[in-house]
């Protein structure tokens, strides 16, 4: 199992490395600096509001989904039918009840030109999810894989074009970027929707009362898990609009510095979806499996973690300086304190991911809302008088405090030792990684580009120095034949 994983992480990472760091950083940063200030901030705003409420459009049926599936493949004939056609209810409602939210905190009618659009994007995210739940919990890891970068490839195209074809002569204006995820989101669900369809041998839609009503049931604390880890990192750039005066333009820096988190996490939220339904299928089948697979995810993780973390810490200024044209040293601090997230995400992706699958959701919940409250509180506190960098202290107290109690419940209700060992390991890699790029600060290069790839390549081969994660142990699992139930 350990293999299977490793190989379909390197493939997985190897596929989005190939498109989302150009979406990222070629198309959604260069939109951002070429829209008017404020512009991309309104942007970012809208789209964590409706994010917001993906509770009602989901209802934890993505990883209610993934984890029964990944277990019971045989339930898919019967399964897929009965939840489109409840999804397609629970956008419905979704679409009523965030419009009256969106009209009580004014969004409406002032961005009503683009706010039914943001909503029609969340029902396509939210059916390419479920789509991508079905194959990946049939165990076609890689065709999950493709699936996962087909909406940014096609936005790339369509970005692209407005941007540098001079199909306009005005400049580019953030409805577009808007439309065009509606077309690439719409484009992408309809093939997902047609790789589960030759899966099928027959597709019957029915009205199953009973079924729905039992679904309901057992997704519902998924689904109360979904908002409450949405709400404590994502209510930020909605407390920021309405605590601040100048909320469109301290979203807009919030949102640039917020970028390099996304990117970084986008390694780190691979692990996950490979690993929640692996960790269904060991549960259920190999249960002394998990520790050493949890141990081997971790490690992993933190070599990879650590360093990145350390590096865009230390070039914070630069960073921000070559990414962004209004950059100055407020955005510099600002990514500063939002990239020491990465490490607690790591460690919340491997131990949050298993306590999923274990399906430990109610004791989640009680935790995931104590981090609501601490996220809510500090941003309510801190915001008024740090403004964005308010927020960051906010999720990044938050973030730690999650991610140490989600280790704990791992070790009370799933008995898995606490690999000691491993974390003594890592907190000496942490404190020779600190050391060492304090030295790498101390050299003058012409390039501190340089300097920055150097450090990173440095560290990562310090962990493997430290054994993690060992050079062996990866042979030993490339030479072993995979072997999933």
């Amino acid at each position: 199992m350990k293999k299977e994983f490793f190989l379909n992480l390197v493939f997985l990472i190897f596929v989005n490395l190939l498109i989302k760091p150009f979406y990222i950083f070629g198309i959604d940063r260069t939109i951002q600096n070429t829209v008017i200030e404020g512009d991309y901030g309104i942007y970012f705003m809208l789209f964590n509001f409706t994010m917001l409420f993906q509770i009602i459009n989901d209802f934890g049926i993505q990883q209610f989904n993934t984890r029964n599936i990944a277990q019971h493949r045989h339930l898919l004939e019967k399964y897929f039918p009965n939840i489109l056609i409840l999804k397609l209810g629970l956008s419905f409602f979704y679409t009523i009840i965030i419009s009256g939210f969106a009209y009580v905190l004014g969004y409406l009618p002032e961005y009503i030109h683009l706010f039914y659009f943001f909503v029609l994007n969340q029902i396509l995210i939210s059916l390419i999810g479920f789509f991508r739940s079905n194959i990946v919990g049939l165990g076609h890891y890689r065709l999950d894989s493709i699936v996962s970068i087909l909406d940014r490839l096609l936005l790339i195209i369509i970005c692209s074009l407005l941007l540098w074809g001079n199909l306009f002569t005005t400049t580019f204006q953030i409805e577009w970027f808007v439309y065009a995820q509606s077309i690439s989101l719409g484009t992408t669900t309809l093939i997902a929707f047609g790789m589960i369809y030759f899966k099928l041998q027959f597709l019957h839609f029915h009205w199953n009362k009973s079924f729905l009503i039992s679904l309901l049931r057992q997704s519902y604390p998924y689904a109360i898990m979904v908002f409450l880890m949405t709400a404590y990192t994502r209510l930020d750039s909605i407390m920021i609009d309405q605590l601040l005066e100048n909320g469109a333009t301290e979203n807009d820096v919030y949102a640039a510095a917020y970028r390099i988190l996304d990117a970084a996490n986008m390694i780190a939220f691979l692990f996950a979806s490979l690993l929640l339904p692996m960790f269904a299928n060991l549960l259920v089948h190999k249960r002394e499996e998990i520790s050493s697979l949890v141990e081997f995810s971790m490690g992993l993780m933190m070599s990879i973690t650590i360093p990145v973390v350390i590096a865009i810490f230390c070039y914070r200024m630069e960073i921000m300086d070559l990414l962004y044209t209004r950059s100055n040293e407020y955005w510099g601090s600002l990514m500063g304190l939002l990239i020491l997230n990465f490490a607690a995400m790591g460690i919340t992706y491997v131990y949050g991911t298993l306590l999923t699958a274990n399906n430990n959701i109610r004791q989640m919940n009680r935790i995931f809302l104590v981090g609501c409250v601490i996220n809510f509180v500090f941003n309510f506190i801190l915001i008024p008088y740090y403004s964005a960098i308010g927020a960051a202290i906010a999720t990044l107290i938050t973030q730690f405090l999650m991610a140490i109690a989600q280790l704990i419940l791992c070790h009370k209700k799933i008995n898995l030792p606490i690999p000691s060992t491993l974390f003594i390991k890592i907190g000496g890699f942490i404190v020779l990684s600190v050391g060492i790029s304090f030295l790498f600060l101390q050299l003058n290069l012409s390039f501190w580009y340089v300097n920055f790839i150097l450090l990173i390549m440095l560290l990562f081969t310090l962990s493997f120095v430290l054994k993690i994660v060992s050079i062996q142990s990866i042979f030993q699992l490339l030479s072993k034949r995979p072997h999933i139930n």
